[in-house]
C-alpha cells in the first residue's frame, strides 16, 4: 500500500453504519468530509473525541463539512456507543479493517510490551473532489476537534 499524502485520491469505501444502512465515500461527493479513525467504542479517549465531534457537528456543517467516525467495532457496538453518549455523528463499522488498511491506520501497536494490531488514531480531511486536503496522523485527543474545525473553516 502506498502511503496517502495531500492531494492523493481518498480510497473509496462502503461500510455498514450505526442505525442500519451503509455509508460510503460517494455519499459525500461534492462535499468536504472529516473522516476520523479511532480504536474502540466507549473507551476514554475515543469517547472524548466522539463527543467533541458531536458537540461541534453544527459548526462543521455550517462550514460545509460532514463528519464520519470509523473503527473496527461492529454496528451493534456503534449503536450502543451512539445511544449512551447521544452522539450526533455517523459511525462506520470496519470489522475486516479493509478501510483502515486502505488509509494506512491499521498498524502494529505495543502496550505493556505486547505487540498487537490496532487503529492509529488519525483524521483525514477529504475535499469535494475526493482528494485528501489534510492528514492528522497519531492524533492526541485534547484540542484535536478544534484544530480540525479551524482547518475546515480556513478552507472555506
Amino acid at each position: 500500500m502506498t502511503e496517502l499524502s495531500i492531494g492523493s485520491p481518498a480510497p473509496d469505501f462502503s461500510l455498514p453504519r450505526d442505525g442500519g444502512g451503509t455509508v460510503s465515500l460517494a455519499d459525500f461527493s461534492g462535499k468536504r468530509l472529516v473522516l476520523y479513525f479511532y480504536p474502540k467504542d466507549d473507551t476514554s479517549g475515543c469517547t472524548v473525541e466522539a463527543k467533541a465531534f458531536s458537540e461541534h457537528a453544527a459548526a462543521f456543517k455550517a462550514a460545509g463539512a460532514a463528519i464520519l467516525g470509523v473503527s473496527p467495532d461492529p454496528v451493534k457496538s456503534h449503536d450502543k456507543f451512539v445511544k449512551k453518549h447521544e452522539l450526533a455523528i455517523p459511525l462506520g463499522a470496519d470489522e475486516d479493517q479493509a478501510v483502515c488498511n486502505a488509509y494506512g491506520v491499521w498498524v502494529e501497536k505495543s502496550m505493556y510490551g505486547k505487540k498487537y494490531m490496532g487503529v492509529e488514531r488519525s483524521t483525514f480531511l477529504i475535499g469535494p473532489d475526493g482528494r485528501i486536503e489534510k492528514i492528522w496522523p497519531k492524533v492526541k485527543v485534547a484540542g484535536h476537534v478544534e484544530e480540525v474545525l479551524a482547518a475546515v473553516t480556513a478552507g472555506n
